[in-house]
């Protein structure tokens, strides 16, 4: 097994200052060098944390790579712990311009105009933390993420997605994959209702409704669209606006 480089190969300007919240404070022209003790976190030699200076966005977390000198970071809203940004660079100067965007409470799109490697996950920030609006942010995560997908199934899950999505009493819950089988909740995070059956894209073309992640027990289709329809015929009566998970 290939062992990582010596951190002290790759980041020796950082260790000499002691700390990367350290380095953030000189980089890019020092844009970091006034905030106080508490808004900028050590976490360890190479990683640190930056506030935000509004309650709707966690600390932005800043992290070096072990086998090559690049730096990471990853932007969340505290309520669910849901991504908002993230994005790599080799650029400390741009990291520190992206922190300081950040933490000053401008929109994400401006977080992005100050630092270009700042990759927006496609959800929205909803500061009173309105369920129904955070279920509107996640399916346009969602939309995102499956739009940018590389995997050569990328076709049939993005149909999929937008099959769902475009019908209204699928739209108007929490939508959630995991292993890339589409699920809905009657609730936000961070405490998930489970309700409707499993869509699944299925590599040959094929689309699966089930009553488990690995189950086909409720149709097999050609199309996203008549699996979305099996579906909403599958959905428990009487469900109302998404609701906060408490």
């Amino acid at each position: 097994m290939r062992l990582p480089p010596d951190p002290a190969l790759l980041y020796p300007d950082v260790l000499a200052r002691g700390s990367l919240a350290a380095a953030l404070r000189e980089a890019a022209d020092g844009c970091l060098a006034a905030l106080l003790d508490d808004a900028l976190h050590p976490a360890g030699p190479l990683h640190a944390a930056v506030a935000a200076a509004v309650p709707h966005r966690a600390p932005l977390t800043v992290s070096a790579w072990a086998q090559v000198r690049r730096w990471s970071v990853a932007g969340e809203e505290p309520r669910q712990g849901m991504c908002l940004v993230d994005g790599w660079t080799h650029d400390l100067a741009e990291v520190a311009r992206a922190a300081r965007a950040w933490r000053d409470g401008v929109p994400l799109e401006e977080v992005r105009r100050a630092a270009p490697f700042v990759h927006l996950t496609g959800r929205f920030e909803v500061p009173d933390n309105d369920p129904v609006r955070l279920a509107a942010s996640e399916w346009q995560g969602l939309r995102r993420k499956a739009d940018e997908m590389e995997y050569e199934w990328r076709e049939p899950y993005q149909s999929l997605v937008e099959a769902a999505h475009a019908e209204p009493a699928l739209r108007a819950l929490y939508p959630f994959t995991s292993h890339w089988v589409l699920r809905f909740s009657a609730t936000t995070r961070p405490r998930l209702t489970l309700v409707g059956p499993c869509l699944t894209a299925n590599g040959d073309g094929t689309y699966a409704v089930g009553t488990s992640m690995v189950a086909s027990d409720l149709g097999l289709f050609a199309t996203a669209g008549e699996a979305v329809a099996c579906a909403v015929r599958h959905l428990p009566a009487g469900l109302g606006p998404v609701a906060s998970g408490e």
